[in-house]
C-alpha cells in the first residue's frame, strides 16, 4: 500500500502505516523541527522494522510548505495520477477547530484542508485518510456533544464541505469519532477520523457505503487487534508511564543524571533509566529492546521549589484525572484554565502542545517529552529533534518536541486504522499480495 503523508508533523501517522506494511512515498511538512524528527525516524536510517521512504527524485528532502509543493511541483503530482498512490492521508493543523483552545473559524490554518482537497484532486489516489479534532464536524457557532458515532451531516461544518468535495471528486465517504483509548492508545483522545474510497476501485455491494465498511471491520476488529499487542484496553497512565516516575514503588527517589542532549541548554538533569522497571505489558512494548542509552527527550522540567510544593498539593488535594475546577483553581492562585492532574489507573486526558496542562500523579511536577511520547504510543526508540518547547508569539511559527507529540496521531491507533484499510484496498486490482499477516502488531512494533 503507497502512500504519501501530507501534514506529517513528526510521523505518528505515517509510523502506524508503515507498521502495517504500507510503503511510504514521501512527506509533506512545513515545520524544520518537526521535519527533522521525521528525517530522523524514517529517512536517515529508519527503525523499528520500518522501511525507509522512496523518495523521488524530483523532490528535495526537506520541509516543505503544501502551498509552495502545489505551486513548484503540479506537474510531478499530476504523473502519479492513476493507480501509483494507493493512499494520501494527512491531518491539515486543527488549532482553529479545536475545543482545547479558543475556536477561531478564520484562523488561516483552518483552509489547509482545501489544499488538502487540491493535492487529493491531482494525484487521485484509491484512498484518502483524515485525521483531525472532532470541532471540524462542528457548524460554527454550534455546541455539540461529541460520541462515539456517524458524525452526520452538520450544517456549515468544514467536515460537511470536505466530505462534499471528495464525494464530487468519485469517493464514498465516511466521518466517526474514534476514542483512541479504544485501540490501547493510554490517553482519552477522541479525534475525527474521515475515510473516503475511490468508487471506481472499490469493488463491494452497490448498496454499501464502502467507506462505512471500513469502520465497521474497525470496531469488529478491535479485540483481536488488542490481543495481539498483548493489551487490555484502557491502559491507564501508570502502566503506560510508570517505569520512568521519579520514584520508585516504595517512594523512593531514583538517581538523576544530567540532561546531555544537545538541544537542551545547560542545567537540567533526566531520571538515570536503567531498563529494569518496565513491568506493564504496555511499558515491555513501547521499550522494544531498546538500548537505555537510545532513548531520548528524557529532560525533566526545571521546576522552582514553590512550584514543587504546589503540584504537592494539587496531587494530593485535586480530584485525578479531570480538569482542576474553577474553585481549585482559584485556591492556588492559578490562571492557566486547562491543568488536568493525573490518574494513575485511568487513562491520561487529550495530550495537547503544551507542557504544563498535564501534572504528574504522583512527582510534583510536570511530564517530560517522552512521557507525552509514551502516553501518544510512540514506542521508546522513536527520536525527537529540535527544540523541547518555546513561548510567546513563537508558538503559531514553530513546532518544539512538546508540541510535535500533542500534535501527533497517535501511532497505534494510525496502525489500527491502517490495517483495516490494507483489508479494504487488497480487494483491487493496483494491490498485489499485502503479505505479513502471520506477524502480528507486536511484531511490527518492536525494534
Amino acid at each position: 500500500m503507497r502512500f504519501i503523508d501530507l501534514f506529517s508533523g513528526c510521523g505518528g501517522l505515517s509510523l502506524g502505516l508503515a507498521w502495517s506494511g504500507a510503503k511510504g512515498m514521501f512527506a509533506v511538512e512545513r515545520d524544520v523541527m518537526a521535519f527533522e524528527t521525521f528525517r530522523a525516524n524514517f529517512l536517515e536510517s529508519p527503525r523499528g522494522r520500518i522501511s525507509r521512504f522512496a523518495w523521488p527524485s524530483w523532490l528535495e528532502q526537506r520541509a516543505w510548505g503544501i502551498d509552495d509543493l502545489l505551486e513548484v511541483h503540479a506537474g510531478e503530482l499530476a504523473s502519479l495520477s492513476g493507480e501509483a498512490v494507493e493512499l494520501v492521508a494527512g491531518g491539515p493543523p486543527c488549532q482553529g477547530f479545536s475545543f482545547a483552545g479558543r475556536r477561531n473559524p478564520d484562523d488561516p490554518r483552518n483552509q489547509l484542508f482545501k489544499r488538502y482537497l487540491e493535492f487529493v484532486k491531482l494525484v487521485k489516489p484509491t484512498a484518502v485518510l483524515l485525521e483531525n479534532v472532532p470541532g471540524m464536524a462542528v457548524a460554527h457557532g454550534i455546541t455539540k456533544s461529541i460520541e462515539r458515532s456517524p458524525c452526520g451531516n452538520v450544517g456549515g461544518s468544514h467536515f460537511e464541505m470536505l466530505a462534499s468535495e471528495l464525494d464530487r471528486m468519485g469517493y464514498d465517504v465516511e466521518g466517526r469519532f474514534i476514542d483512541a483509548s479504544r485501540f490501547g492508545v493510554p490517553q482519552k483522545r477522541i479525534r475525527l477520523i474521515v475515510v473516503g474510497l475511490l468508487r471506481e476501485r472499490i469493488q463491494v455491494a452497490a448498496a454499501a457505503n464502502r467507506a462505512s465498511l471500513v469502520f465497521e471491520q474497525l470496531e469488529s476488529g478491535r479485540a483481536s487487534f488488542l490481543a495481539g499487542l498483548g493489551l487490555i484496553a484502557p491502559v491507564s497512565s501508570k502502566d503506560a508511564i510508570g517505569d520512568l516516575a521519579m520514584t520508585d514503588r516504595n517512594g523512593r527517589l531514583w538517581p538523576l543524571q544530567t540532561c546531555e542532549d544537545p538541544a537542551s541548554p545547560k542545567g537540567f538533569f533526566e531520571v538515570a533509566y536503567d531498563g529494569r522497571r518496565s513491568r506493564s505489558a504496555y511499558q515491555k512494548l513501547m521499550r522494544s529492546a531498546v538500548a537505555v542509552d537510545a532513548m531520548d527527550s528524557m529532560r525533566l522540567a526545571r521546576h522552582s521549589e514553590v512550584v514543587r510544593a504546589r503540584f504537592s498539593q494539587i496531587i494530593s488535594t485535586c480530584r485525578k484525572g479531570v480538569r482542576m475546577s474553577d474553585g481549585d483553581r482559584a485556591s492556588f492562585d492559578l490562571r492557566k484554565h486547562r491543568i488536568y492532574p493525573l490518574s494513575a489507573n485511568e487513562p491520561a486526558p487529550t495530550v495537547t502542545t503544551l507542557p504544563d496542562d498535564i501534572v504528574h500523579y504522583s512527582d510534583p511536577r510536570i511530564l517530560t517529552v517522552r512521557e507525552y511520547a509514551r502516553l501518544q504510543s510512540f514506542p521508546d526508540w522513536f527520536l525527537f529533534k529540535g527544540k523541547y518547547t518555546t513561548g510567546g508569539d513563537r508558538r503559531s511559527r514553530e513546532c518544539p518536541r512538546y508540541t510535535q507529540v500533542g500534535n501527533a496521531v497517535p501511532p497505534l491507533l494510525a496502525l489500527a486504522i491502517a490495517r483495516v484499510l490494507r483489508d479494504a484496498l487488497a480487494a483491487t486490482s493496483s494491490v498485489v499480495s499485502l503479505g505479513a499477516r502471520s506477524r502480528t502488531p507486536a511484531d511490527l512494533v518492536t525494534n
